[in-house]
């Protein structure tokens, strides 16, 4: 009886059992039946889901298109970027034969120390962290090639690199407000934020292309399986008209200008006068741009507006001439004394004035109430308004950088007409005086200037833009151009009783120009500063006198020593002559002297270069003892003759300071600029002492005086 009641009971269980088992088995079924129909889980697509986990996609970042000079100098590119990493963990190292993770903490510090800009503590704090792996930092990010192979090069165990993509500008602050900079966001995509980087940033940029995958459990592509490739497009590059050589000259005088006046800023052009390219662009305060140290985000070239004094004569004489055609300076007089206008009164720099003087002379020596006479007398407000206006001053030139100013071109009252006239209440940018002087280095047809030579498809060297030369409007005939060029020619050469630029003039060189001084207005209250250096001088200029090829402008803003201005326009002068040929030496100094082309001689060996200019009698100077050339001055395609010098830079990773003694400012500068080596200019002409000794090692820190 009781084992019938056991066997009932153990039956029954079973059937419960089995009952359960294929409920479960039904619900099961049909919870699958309605995935399979609906394919969604709590909203959630089941095949998306799964795609994603298995489907891997990896981003072809576009390369940035690089910037170049002229003839091809590298200004900006975009370059490996290393981060150092340091396994810790020793499981990376299972199934290795060599250690995969950091073995000697102590040992790897030291190390690291010598290439890392951290002390070996700072190091060692890192490693003895527990973690899986560390970074170091900001001082473990942006690593060059040459870092990378150093620390390659220790042999240590757990070390490895992480590669992205950084900007990169060689030249450091040459030229920075031109060029720009960029900024990267967390996926390292840049973006141009000043200067072409930002004009040119949608063309620079190229599009991003992808690969995607069907990966394994490990994360492995499966193999024989199918990809979907979208390749990327590289970003255009950009050739300026910037010609390095003119640029390096540039940043040389304007930097040793900034030393001896401390002025408020300083910016000089130099422009081809027949085409309205910009060769030379510098401005001091500058930055770098790898660095980013900006205090100043504002381009001097095209966003500085400021009141530029008597520079504007020059274009109000000739619209005295384009409206009376027969009217001859030299003949007419004017009285030159306080003048009134209403309950105004007009003066010359020298409260007094001359009397009674040929406009000539009141153009000369930079009279303002010649100038109020001249408006009476030949000119009305609207005539001189609409000079101004054809002449471009008050518009924008439309030159390819960002954030270009207008200007202010807007006066009504009778004195505000006189004081426009000659460059006060008005205010104008470097870059609009640069267009205007074309007008009288063209003969009469005014030029747009521009500063990008082309863009070029950098996978197929395709042009695909190329600029050309823009001409404006016909705003002076031939004659109203000879009778201001000889009024320009006075100005400069003439006895320094009877003008004002007499300190311009400069033996064998026929520069024409006119001199500036402009009060600094208040933006607060609306009234001129009066302190005894609250002026804006500038010079506008060319030459030669016929047949003008360069176009200078120079302007300082609270410069404390009067005669740099001048010199400094007078350096740019004979540099730009020299480089260009336009002014040849006198016979005598050219016997046995043979001119050259510089060749390009980046990424050769030393040697090679070495044998290759002493094959050709050329003075050269090599830096460092690497067996490869980096870097060069002057650059190639550069015509020189051989008594010039040609430095070769090499890769040597130890900089040494060299022997400067004897070299003249210029060249000095030039290689410490090249070296990377921070620097202050006490001399001019030649270097005759300099406080770091030749051979030192150069540190960080380290700065060179030259006397």
């Amino acid at each position: 009886m009781k084992r019938e009641m056991l066997n009932k009971n153990k039956n029954l269980t079973t059937k419960v059992f089995t009952l359960i088992f294929f409920l479960f088995l039904f619900a099961l079924i049909l919870r699958l039946g309605f995935l399979c129909l609906a394919g969604k889980v709590d909203g959630i697509d089941l095949k998306a889901f799964a795609e994603k986990r298995n489907t891997k996609k990896e981003t072809l970042y576009a390369l940035r298109g690089n910037i170049y000079d002229v003839n091809g100098e590298v200004l900006a590119q975009t370059i490996n970027s290393y981060t150092i990493i340091a396994y810790l963990d020793s499981s990376r190292s299972e199934g290795y034969s060599t250690p995969q993770h950091v073995v000697d903490k102590e040992d790897t510090a030291e190390k690291l120390s010598t290439v890392l800009d951290m002390s070996k503590e700072k190091i060692l704090e890192r490693l003895n962290k527990k973690a899986y792996q560390v970074e170091f930092g900001s001082k473990g990010r942006g690593l060059t090639e040459l870092q990378k192979e150093a620390i390659e090069n220790l042999n240590l165990f757990g070390i490895d690199f992480v590669t992205t993509h950084k900007r990169y500008y060689p030249n450091n602050n040459f030229l920075s407000y031109v060029i720009g900079y960029t900024t990267s966001d967390e996926d390292g995509n840049m973006t141009g934020e000043m200067g072409i980087e930002k004009y040119y940033n949608k063309n620079m940029t190229g599009i991003n292309g992808f690969v995607e995958y069907q990966k394994d459990l490990n994360g492995y592509k499966f193999p024989n399986s199918n990809e979907i490739r979208k390749e990327k497009i590289d970003g255009n590059d950009v050739y300026l008209t910037i010609d390095t050589n003119v640029q390096m000259s540039l940043e040389t005088v304007v930097s040793k200008a900034q030393d001896e006046s401390s002025a408020n800023w300083i910016v000089a052009v130099v422009a081809d006068a027949k085409t309205g390219k910009i060769l030379g662009s510098a401005t001091s305060p500058s930055f770098n741009p790898n660095t980013k140290e900006i205090k100043n985000y504002l381009n001097p070239l095209v966003s500085y507006t400021y009141e530029p004094g008597s520079v504007m004569k020059t274009y109000s004489y000739m619209a005295a001439f384009e409206s009376n055609p027969s009217w001859n300076p030299y003949d007419t007089t004017c009285y030159t004394a306080p003048y009134t206008i209403g309950e105004d009164v007009v003066s010359d720099w020298n409260k007094t004035g001359w009397g009674e003087i040929s406009y000539s002379k009141g153009y000369t020596l930079s009279s303002n109430t010649c100038v109020a006479n001249m408006i009476k007398n030949y000119l009305s407000k609207q005539k001189l308004m609409d000079y101004y206006k054809k002449l471009g001053f008050g518009s924008l030139t439309d030159i390819d950088l960002p954030n270009e100013y207008a200007g202010k071109v807007n006066f009504k009252y009778d004195v505000e007409v006189v004081n426009a006239g000659f460059g006060q209440g008005i205010t104008t940018t470097p870059i609009q005086q640069v267009r205007a002087l074309t007008a009288i280095s063209n003969n009469g047809v005014i030029l747009n200037p521009y500063i990008v030579s082309k863009t070029v498809n950098s996978s197929t060297n395709e042009i695909t833009y190329e600029a050309k030369v823009k001409e404006g409007e016909r705003v002076a005939t031939a004659e109203t151009i000879t009778k201001i060029k000889d009024l320009m020619y006075a100005v400069v050469n003439g006895e320094a009783s009877d003008t004002t630029g007499s300190s311009y003039k400069m033996d064998g060189y026929d520069l024409i120009g006119k001199t500036g001084t402009a009060q600094i207005a208040n933006p607060r209250t609306g009234r001129y500063y009066e302190g005894k250096y609250d002026y804006i001088t500038s010079f506008a200029g060319m030459y030669p006198k016929d047949d003008p090829e360069v176009i200078i402008y120079v302007a300082f803003q609270r410069s404390y020593n009067s005669h740099v201005l001048p010199e400094t326009v007078k350096t740019i002068v004979k540099d730009t002559a020299k480089y260009l040929g336009i002014f040849d030496e006198a016979p005598e100094l050219n016997k046995e002297v043979e001119k050259y082309k510089v060749t390009n001689f980046k990424n050769q060996l030393t040697e090679t270069a070495r044998q290759s200019l002493s094959e050709k009698g050329v003075n050269h100077v090599v830096f460092g003892n690497g067996t490869k050339v980096i870097d060069q001055y002057p650059n190639k395609n550069t015509t020189i003759s051989t008594k010039d010098k040609v430095f070769i830079f090499t890769n040597d990773e130890v900089i040494t300071m060299p022997d400067l003694t004897n070299y003249s400012v210029k060249d000095a500068v030039t290689v410490l600029t090249k070296l990377g080596i921070k620097y202050q200019v006490n001399v001019t002409g030649y270097v005759s002492q300099q406080s770091v000794g030749a051979g030192t090692i150069i540190t960080d820190d380290m700065e060179v005086v030259l006397n």
